[in-house]
């Protein structure tokens, strides 16, 4: 194809060694389909070198700087103005908590004198529930000077009436429990007797009571003194 070619190795290509002329020069591009431009170095923007064009910083990269190093669209301005907001919040919660803490403190300093009085004056209105039996008592004894039993009994049976009124005020009631099933909780044997001797008595009930007991509302003030039968 061309006479007198000498070969010449160009990296991994084998290409004819043409004449250093400009002819050669367009042929050797026209055989690799290449053109001027191409074998030009490509340039960045503004005729600048690809590495430097890589080199500059990005909008993106400005923008991650811009939002690490300040908060974007706050001002100094907005930040005095949420500091003095919370500044003042600060001050009335202070506030609320130290009146909240002076009424607490009242509170349970009323309570405590209510307590104390109430411990002081408990038997207040009990006490006053027993003066008439006290005076009932003392016109009893006159009645017994006067030598007259009928007169007496009568005296007798009036103050225990007023005495049971006043119980029954404050609630404490009697235990009488003649005949009925022995009860450990309100119930006390002080002795026991055979079933078969007891009259009429089943087994484990009571047969006689020596002292009555007493309750005030739920609670066994005093338990009944009483006889039971043994069971078989």
């Amino acid at each position: 194809m061309f006479p007198g070619k000498n070969i010449r190795r160009v990296g991994l290509l084998e290409i004819p060694h043409l004449a250093p002329t400009w002819t050669g020069y367009l042929v050797f591009l026209h055989m690799f389909g290449l053109t001027e431009e191409a074998l030009e170095p490509e340039t960045g923007p503004k005729g600048q070198a690809p590495q430097a064009a890589n080199d500059s910083s990005r909008p993106g990269d400005e923008a991650t700087a811009r939002a690490a190093g300040a908060p974007s669209g706050e001002r100094p301005a907005d930040v005095r103005a949420e500091l003095e907001a919370a500044t003042r919040k600060a001050v009335e919660n202070y506030e609320l908590y130290l009146r909240a803490r002076a009424e607490a403190d009242n509170t349970r300093r009323r309570a405590a004198e209510e307590i104390a009085k109430v411990q002081k004056f408990a038997v207040e209105s009990f006490a006053e529930a027993l003066l008439p039996v006290a005076d009932s008592l003392e016109r009893a004894l006159d009645a017994a000077n006067a030598a007259d039993p009928h007169k007496l009994r009568e005296g007798v049976q009036i103050t225990l009436r007023q005495l049971l009124t006043a119980f029954e005020k404050f609630q404490l009631t009697e235990i009488n429990p003649a005949g009925e099933k022995f009860d450990p909780h309100r119930h006390q044997a002080i002795s026991t007797v055979p079933a078969d001797s007891a009259a009429s008595a089943p087994p484990n009930h009571v047969v006689a009571v020596l002292q009555k007991g007493w309750m005030i509302a739920d609670r066994v003030l005093r338990p009944a003194l009483v006889t039971v039968s043994q069971g078989t």
